[in-house]
């Protein structure tokens, strides 16, 4: 019985994985679109050019202000954060509250199914 009930896990796990990715690229692709909305105007997908602000290849677990060829504020390079999931949601939903004298223009994205949509884009940004 026991051995009956872990093939079954198994088997829904390995049922639900394309699901699973199925719906992350999805999200990803939801993600992009906001960021051609609200991101593109100042930040580069090169990882060779800066634009506005610095570009968000490789954001995703990155030190903040650690950017090469960027003039970073200084809150941006005293603020010690590294952009982690929660960090990402705070700065996305009010980045003037996560580092007051931020250079950043105040976003304000509120709605957590759009703030999920781009951090999984983001962390497609490798």
């Amino acid at each position: 019985m026991k051995t009956m009930l872990l093939s079954s896990v198994a088997l829904c796990a390995a049922l639900a994985a394309p699901f699973a990715a199925a719906d992350e690229a999805g999200m990803a692709a939801a993600g992009l679109q906001l960021f051609k909305h609200h991101c593109t105007a100042c930040h580069s997908l090169d990882t060779s050019e800066n634009a506005f602000g610095p570009s968000l290849v490789g954001v995703v677990g990155r030190p903040a202000a650690s950017v090469p060829r960027f003039a970073y504020s200084q809150a941006m390079q005293a603020s010690g954060l590294t952009w982690n999931e929660d960090n990402l949601r705070k700065w996305i939903t009010d980045n003037e509250a996560l580092v007051p004298g931020t250079r950043m223009r105040h976003v304000a994205i509120t709605d957590k199914a759009e703030q999920d949509y781009l951090i999984s884009f983001l962390r497609t940004l490798k």
